[in-house]
């Protein structure tokens, strides 16, 4: 056996244990690991007594608790429980998503995770565990995924969502490596958001996506500055498109300021625009005075030049893609996640 099965093995038995250790009427007898034969086995077989009786629970470890993995250890586990009539099946993983939770309920089928988060219910026993912080591996993995090259990727995939994408051909649109592509690719089908046929790499779960990335992304991973003018709101983003223009400088609305051009919900008293390069001269251009408090403008410096993937042209004025209007309004105080979702209803859906 792998040292890392055995790792695996050893803190699922670990997790499992502390967990049953709060049911006062259930007790371990026996814990049998993987058959050292070449015939398929769970990786645990746990004897235990119930008032009920003898109750075997068969679980399944992974060391990836996304979708797919947990759908196939669910497939395994019910052709396991056919050599043991009457077990319970268990699900188990370092980290196991909400979507692998509800895969799970759908077979019977329990779950538990490395930090004790779980659904187990056999027999008069009913555990249930929630809000249990994630372990260090599933935060890395989520940093991978939504580092700022990986997320070029997410914007092409979402900003052309009906599209199926060869890979050299999705690598030389996002500007990143085949081997980015291939990283990418892989947690995202493990996600079940991406499925990949003859033709390519094709978006299934879009929402999902955009969902994870806003609870994962932050408008203030750019650098933001604030700044304070006597212009009115309109007079400002008007002025920021002209002098941009004129000096080709790369800038985009953003924010409340591309809501109100794509899927107006709420008033708004603040200019929000990414602005490519030198802030500091169209600011002086602009003659705008640069504050702590009180601003109603704020300019940002990009994180990454994605953000202007994507860019679209409304009344003349550069506006972010509706993707990138959506993850900078969920994270903004003051009705910025209203406006996200009016913005998801009127806008995204449809263009999806």
């Amino acid at each position: 056996m792998k040292n890392v099965e055995k790792d695996l093995q050893e803190k699922a038995e670990k997790a499992f244990k502390s967990c049953l250790e709060k049911v006062p009427f259930l007790k371990i007898e026996d814990i049998q690991l993987e058959s050292s034969d070449k015939k398929p086995s769970p990786d645990l077989v746990i004897k235990s007594s119930t008032p009920e009786g003898e109750q075997i629970i068969l679980i399944e470890v992974k060391n990836n608790g996304q979708p797919r993995i947990a759908r196939d250890a669910v497939n395994q586990l019910l052709r396991y429980k056919e050599a043991f009539p009457n077990s319970y099946c268990v699900f188990c993983a370092p980290y196991i998503s909400s979507a692998s939770a509800e895969i799970c309920s759908q077979d019977e089928v329990g779950f538990l995770d490395f930090a004790g988060n779980c659904h187990l219910s056999f027999g008069s026993v009913y555990i249930e565990q929630s809000g249990k912080q994630n372990p260090a591996p599933q935060r890395r993995e989520l940093r991978t995924l939504y580092s700022p090259k990986a997320t070029r990727v997410l914007r092409v995939l979402l900003n052309n969502s009906g599209k199926s994408w060869k890979t050299q051909i999705l690598a030389d649109e996002a500007g990143v490596s085949l081997g980015l592509i291939s990283n990418i690719k892989k947690r995202l089908e493990d996600r079940e958001i991406v499925q990949t046929g003859t033709k390519g790499i094709k978006l299934q779960s879009p929402e999902n996506l955009l969902s994870e990335w806003s609870k994962n992304y932050s408008y203030k991973k750019n650098q933001v500055r604030n700044f304070y003018s006597l212009k009115t709101i309109l007079e400002i983003e008007t002025d920021i498109a002209e002098i941009c223009s004129q000096k080709d400088i790369g800038y985009a609305l953003t924010g409340f300021s591309g809501a109100a051009r794509l899927a107006p919900a709420v008033r708004y008293q603040r200019v929000m625009a990414y602005i490519s390069s030198d802030i500091d001269e169209v600011s002086e251009k602009l003659n705008l005075k640069e504050v702590t408090s009180g601003s109603n403008i704020m300019l940002f410096s990009p994180y990454d030049e994605g953000v202007f993937y994507g860019t679209q042209k409304v009344e003349g004025i550069n506006v972010v893609s509706s993707i990138q209007l959506y993850l900078d309004l969920q994270g903004f105080p003051g009705r910025g996640e209203e406006a996200a979702e009016v913005l998801l209803e009127r806008v995204i859906r449809s263009e999806w």
